[in-house]
């Protein structure tokens, strides 16, 4: 489902993607995570991704099509020759702004009817989707947060593209008109959502003092 460039092969997969600025290519461009950062980071021989974009461009600002699990025939120990009957595959899929859900769907499925071989039955469950979402860094919310975590560590934050699920931020905007404030506070060993996960205290309190200043700066 990726050609040999990276890029994800669904038809009309790129057509609503918004395409990055050059001054958030320049902000991204800031971030310490870089392609030796990332090999460090997962002791992976070398980086795959689209081609044309950088490492931290390609996790959080553009999409891709990802698998995430797989299971079919004779697993244990040892080894058998019995052609499996079936497999099943866990797919999903990190949308970025203007992309839309629904759409992307019926792309999958139109790749899947091209591309399936005629002698096999397949099916496709749908578990659940969110729409992509991006802040403005100017508002007025956002600009609070920026300057107080900068009153906090003494250092100006970075700006980035985060490839997280939180679909509310999405509807906030849709429904209400009203942009959220996106701000993390954990460690890259903090293994989110991971066993053993953890939360820096340190960084934690040092988060607490953020927020205060942020609604301080807030206040009229």
């Amino acid at each position: 489902m990726h050609d040999a460039k990276g890029r994800v092969t669904l038809p009309g997969f790129y057509d609503k993607v918004r395409p990055l600025s050059k001054e958030e290519r320049a902000e991204l461009a800031r971030l310490p995570t870089d392609e030796k950062h990332f090999l460090e980071q997962t002791g992976a021989p070398a980086l795959y991704g689209e081609a044309g974009y950088t490492p931290a461009e390609r996790a959080g600002a553009r999409p891709t099509l990802d698998v995430n699990g797989m299971l079919a025939g004779f697993t244990g120990a040892g080894s058998k020759t019995v052609i499996p009957a079936w497999a099943m595959a866990k797919i999903s899929m990190r949308l970025v702004p203007d992309q839309d859900p629904a759409d992307v769907a019926k792309q999958f499925h139109a790749y899947l009817e091209a591309k399936a071989h005629k002698d096999i039955r397949w099916e496709v469950t749908e578990m659940h989707g969110g729409t992509p979402s991006i802040s403005d860094r100017n508002n007025a919310g956002v600009q609070a947060m920026a300057a107080a975590m900068e009153s906090v560590w003494g250092k100006q934050p970075y700006f980035k593209r985060e490839g997280g699920s939180i679909p509310v931020v999405a509807q906030m905007q849709r429904v209400l008109g009203i942009e959220s404030v996106v701000a993390g506070f954990g460690l890259p060993d903090d293994n989110v959502h991971a066993p053993n996960e953890k939360l820096h205290l340190p960084t934690w309190y040092r988060g607490i003092e953020a927020f205060i200043h942020f609604f301080s700066n807030l206040a009229p």
